[in-house]
């Protein structure tokens, strides 16, 4: 089995559980986060009408939040359409939102048509992707110019310090079994800080999307550097 059909099996074997591990593992503030990304983005097309793509939408927790802040900001959506090549995270998604729509695709073959989205979201699932490039130049073709690309991630920390060895502590130590003991599959959650390690710092991911033809507009960091947000225009195709 390839790397990345593995991943994908991992997600279907803790779909059942995966909402509540979320939530008790951030406190609840991953909450926050996607809030807050959703915000900076829905301001921009106040009193307008958007096509919105969530990839590796998962339970489909972040289209939930931006079908109901659009509302703050008179936003009108078109379509909402959620992406994931996990067949377990998207039986739990069609549960909780029977009335969005679901594609099982990937992040290299999201089978969307060209310039048709307004905002392409990804919310921890970037690192997850082992062709990260391949679907950096996907994103670019499916959004319309001038169109945002939101991904909220786990980035890897260059300082060392106090705050790292926290983190890390957690991250290596508390998580694993928190999330094996909900889950019943520890494996999972070991891969979760591995998959950190094994992912980008922030300037190195900025500079991919800059590759990739976007134009950086948001890199921010949240609750010591565990989550960072990024929000990238795209300004040219690539």
């Amino acid at each position: 089995m390839q790397k990345q059909e593995k991943i994908v099996q991992m997600f279907n074997e803790i779909a059942p559980t995966y909402d509540l591990a979320n939530r008790v593992l951030s406190a609840g503030i991953d909450i926050r986060w996607r809030k807050i990304a959703c915000k900076n983005v829905l301001e921009k097309f106040k009193n307008q009408s958007v096509d919105i793509a969530d990839v590796a939408c998962g339970t489909g927790d972040m289209m939930g939040f931006w079908n109901n802040i659009a509302k703050d900001f008179n936003v009108n959506i078109n379509s909402l359409t959620g992406i994931d090549p996990s067949s377990g995270m998207l039986k739990v998604a069609k549960q909780k939102f029977p009335s969005f729509k679901f594609i099982e695709a990937s992040a290299t073959d999201t089978t969307l048509q060209s310039a048709g989205i307004d905002v392409l979201s990804i919310s921890y699932g970037i690192r997850n992707v082992v062709e990260r490039e391949l679907a950096l130049k996907e994103f670019n073709r499916v959004l319309k110019n001038g169109g945002y690309l939101v991904v909220l991630e786990f980035t890897k920390r260059n300082k060392k310090g106090m705050t790292t060895q926290v983190r890390d502590f957690y991250l290596s130590k508390i998580l694993p079994k928190i999330g094996g003991f909900i889950s019943k599959n520890k494996e999972a959650y070991e891969y979760l800080p591995s998959s950190i390690e094994n992912f980008l710092d922030k300037q190195s991911f900025v500079d991919e999307l800059r590759t990739a033809g976007f134009e950086i507009e948001v890199c921010k960091g949240f609750s010591m550097d565990i989550s960072t947000l990024f929000i990238a225009r795209k300004f040219k195709d690539c």
